[in-house]
């Protein structure tokens, strides 16, 4: 009776467990179909880094927060790093239906044993596991979630398609995801070109990425990679031969003094300047939650990587250059000011009872001492506050970090450069200082605002040619003048090296950064035309910034004002780009993962230059065109001649291997008390800004440094690289502009007395019409022939001193005995010859 009842409540079970399976098997189809239906599976969006490339194509960096992953599809991976795989994971990978019962009853076994049997989860179950679920939790709950997500994405994606994304996903490394990532890490090349050692080595990162780990842990890793490889020749993946050659040739050549770091500290920055400033442009330009740090985007610059590593080279040796000068220089003066000055203002400060004046000994040793604690001890005091948990240390050690900071700021030259493209406004280069850290992040190339000095006049200069007052061949008067302020006070300006030159024509004025003829061409134009001029070169637009900028006040015309490099650059460049406007701007373009352009910036940039219709002419073409001849002189006479290898160093060859000397104008700059130097400049194709000085201001970086001496050598020895192989190209000639040749003193037409002139450039209808008066006998010729008129007033594109005949000649060179003897003079019509 009692087995019947037992039966009986038996049969019951198994009826309700049979329901519960049913209504479970239901429920599940149901939730199954939804998924299908719905296509509610979790996006595969995997962390990746933002990619910079240059101009070219070649990649420059990338930007990941703590993952590096780079996808590559199944196709390009080699056929024994999937084979490694499935050997080592899962070799019935492709007879499943993503789980396995076999495997999962090994790994029960060996968990009730304690034995390691391998484990139970296919390469279907990892990916699910990984995507939907915390594998760190070790449960029946987990495991079973998994499975479930196993058999949807086996129901949604093929096996090529799951073993694509493990391959992609999974990390394998410190700070590394999936196997191109990895395999450039470990062995500095692509996954597609993965031997078949280093495909064992590879797989092996799976299971335990830190143990299994090549750089720290060579011995596991090599006893781990034997098993994969013994395994695929087991399965027949590889032959005895294969793996042997294989597993030895990795060895052989294994670096074991490699040190191991994560892959987000071990990235390399081919130009970090540059990829800084691109990284906080990305900023401004992404919106929304647009994260580069793992949205995976690929960004085309305008920088050109050989030009950028050019530019680094030069302007390296150009700040540790500056620096050895400073510090030569004032480490003289110091040592000069200790043994001569201070003793003489101490015994002044005892005789007149000046307190304050007395320097003693202790007060010397005190900055000394200070000196030497910052620099020597302080980080030592820092450490030591970190270590042993010091509280009280902290404050002192960031005392002495500000006070190294200020001293550094004020002691140590900078340097910053900028490159552009005049015809489109593309950056090529960037350095922003010297070396980039975590220290040292101004990009002073585009955020400092620096005097430029002598660089700023042809800013103004392009306004005086405007004015139609002044031409290339106007004679002005290099003397010491006094200038009266709009306050009524008085203004003695100086020339570099305190000399004067007496009667020079306005190209020589410029060309030799002469102070006095400078500020009499701002008096003869006026504060508004010269600022408004400069305004619109540097872009600014902003009045209350314009105000700000351009203070109305004499020494404005010496440059004491406060621009940025990349300012300079462009006003230079609209000069080379005959009188347009020049965007200065480094991201062309940006793509989402997908290879989809979200961002074009470079065509945001052309859509507002057309917009502006004829206000994209900030000056006329005829002006930009005078501007290069009036900067050319500087290279041919003037300050940049040494820097261009009195130029030799524009002497190119172009793109049929012909040599010839590229036209190039620009100008230097040494702002007051020789505190910054600077060098602009152009050729048809590009423009350098350079700069060098002090992050602080009030220190001198010596009278015998200057922008011609610093900053002029590296601007000629960049212009002679970046100019190489490109077709012939000249500054476009417009109409309006006539050249002649004048007297080198008078600047006045020549006669047959003058030394030989030179060829000038002016404006249509502002070229001298009289004669030298300088040299020779002034004659009262009839007819008017020290004036030259053209008839009609057609001017052509040149005049030519007439030759003058032989009798006329004669007259002119003989001896009078009277002043009041007449000559007769023979008939000549000048325009005859």
């Amino acid at each position: 009776m009692r087995g019947f009842i037992f039966i009986r409540l038996a049969a019951v079970f198994a009826v309700l467990l049979a329901g519960l399976i049913g209504v479970g098997l239901g429920l599940s189809i149901a939730v199954t179909g939804n998924i299908e239906n719905e296509e509610n599976y979790k996006p595969l969006n995997p962390a990746l880094p933002t990619r910079i490339f240059d101009a070219s194509g070649e990649l420059i960096t990338e930007f990941s927060s703590d993952e590096r992953r780079e996808l590559i599809t199944l196709g390009e991976m080699p056929r024994h790093l999937i084979l490694a795989l499935l050997a080592r994971e899962d070799p019935d990978f492709y007879n499943h239906r993503g789980f396995s019962l076999r495997a999962i009853a090994r790994a029960l076994v060996g968990v009730i044993t304690g034995n390691s049997l391998g484990g139970g989860s296919t390469i279907t179950q990892q990916v699910a596991g990984t995507l939907y679920c915390d594998r760190r939790e070790r449960t029946i709950k987990r495991k079973v979630k998994e499975l479930w997500w196993a058999l949807q994405l086996e129901r949604r994606y093929t096996k090529n398609e799951i073993l694509e994304i493990y391959l992609n996903y999974m990390i394998m490394g410190p700070g590394t995801y999936g196997v191109e990532a990895a395999s450039k890490y470990f062995f500095n090349h692509s996954a597609r070109d993965l031997t078949l050692a280093e495909a064992a080595v590879l797989v092996v990162q799976l299971s335990s990425p830190t143990n299994n780990n090549p750089i720290h842990n060579p011995d596991e890793a090599m006893s781990r990679q034997r098993l994969v490889l013994d395994k695929m020749v087991e399965l027949g993946y590889a032959t005895r031969e294969e793996a042997d050659y294989s597993f030895k040739e990795y060895w052989d050549s294994f670096d074991y003094t490699r040190v191991g770091v994560s892959s987000y500290f071990s990235k390399e920055d081919k130009a970090p300047w540059f990829s800084e400033y691109v990284r906080r442009e990305l900023g401004d330009l992404m919106y929304g939650e647009m994260d580069y740090y793992r949205d995976g985007y690929s960004v085309e610059t305008t920088m050109d990587l050989r030009f950028q590593q050019l530019a680094e080279a030069e302007m390296g040796r150009g700040i540790a250059e500056a620096n050895a000068k400073y510090q030569s220089s004032s480490g003289f003066g110091t040592a000069r000011a200790e043994r001569i000055y201070v003793p003489l203002a101490n015994m002044l400060s005892l005789v007149f009872n000046l307190e304050d004046l007395y320097t003693g000994v202790e007060h010397q040793d005190e900055i000394k001492a200070v000196n030497k604690y910052s620099k020597q001890l302080n980080p030592t005091v820092d450490m030591l506050s970190l270590v042993f948990d010091i509280p009280e240390f902290k404050p002192i050690s960031a005392k002495g970090y500000q006070w190294l900071k200020s001293v550094t700021e004020e002691s140590v030259v900078e340097g910053a450069l900028v490159v552009l493209e005049n015809d489109t406004g593309h950056i090529k280069a960037i350095v922003g200082g010297s070396q980039y850290s975590e220290t040292n992040q101004l990009i002073r190339a585009t955020q400092a605002k620096v005097m430029p000095g002598s660089a700023f006049k042809p800013l103004y200069y392009s306004a005086a040619i405007d004015s139609r007052e002044f031409t290339m061949s106007t004679l002005i008067y290099d003397s010491p003048m006094l200038f009266t302020t709009a306050t009524g006070e008085p203004y003695i300006p100086n020339n570099y090296q305190g000399t004067w030159r007496g009667p020079v024509l306005l190209y020589e004025a410029l060309g030799l950064s002469l102070n006095i003829p400078a500020l009499k061409v701002l008096d003869g134009i006026g504060f508004d035309a010269a600022i408004d001029r400069a305004a619109i070169l540097l872009g600014i637009t902003n009045t209350e910034e314009k105000i700000r900028t351009f203070p109305r006040v004499y020494p404005m015309g010496l440059g004491i004002i406060a621009v940025s490099p990349l300012s300079m650059a462009r006003a230079f460049a609209v000069f080379a780009n005959q009188g347009r406007a020049v965007t200065p701007y480094a991201i062309k373009t940006v793509e989402d993962r997908d290879g989809k352009i979200i961002i074009d910036y470079a065509g945001e940039v052309q859509r507002d230059l057309e917009s502006m219709g004829t206000g994209i002419q900030l000056i006329s073409p005829q002006n930009a065109y005078m501007m290069t001849r009036l900067l050319s002189k500087v290279i041919e006479m003037g300050t940049l001649a040494s820097g261009a290898g009195y130029g030799a160093k524009l002497n190119v060859r172009d793109d049929k291997g012909i040599v010839y000397r590229i036209p190039a104008g620009g100008k230097t700059g040494t702002s007051q008390n020789w505190s910054d130097a600077w060098a602009v400049g152009f050729t048809p194709y590009y423009t350098i800004a350079i700069w060098f000085g002090f992050d602080k201001g009030g220190n001198s970086l010596g009278m015998n440094v200057s922008g011609a001496s610093l900053a002029g050598p590296i601007w000629g020895n960049l212009m002679q690289e970046y100019n190489q192989g490109l077709p012939r190209r000249d500054f476009p000639r417009p109409s309006g502009i006539v050249d002649v040749t004048v007297c080198r003193s008078s600047g006045l037409l020549r006669n047959a007395a003058c030394p030989p002139g030179i060829s000038l450039s002016f404006l249509a209808g502002t070229a001298p019409t009289d004669y030298c008066d300088q040299h020779g006998v002034a004659l009262d010729l009839p007819g008017g022939l020290n004036t030259l008129r053209i008839p009609g007033g057609n001017a052509p594109s040149s005049y030519r001193m007439p030759t003058v005949p032989p009798e006329l000649q004669a007259i002119m060179d003989r001896t009078f005995d009277s002043p009041e003897t007449e000559p007769e003079i023979p008939a000549w019509d000048p325009l005859s010859d």
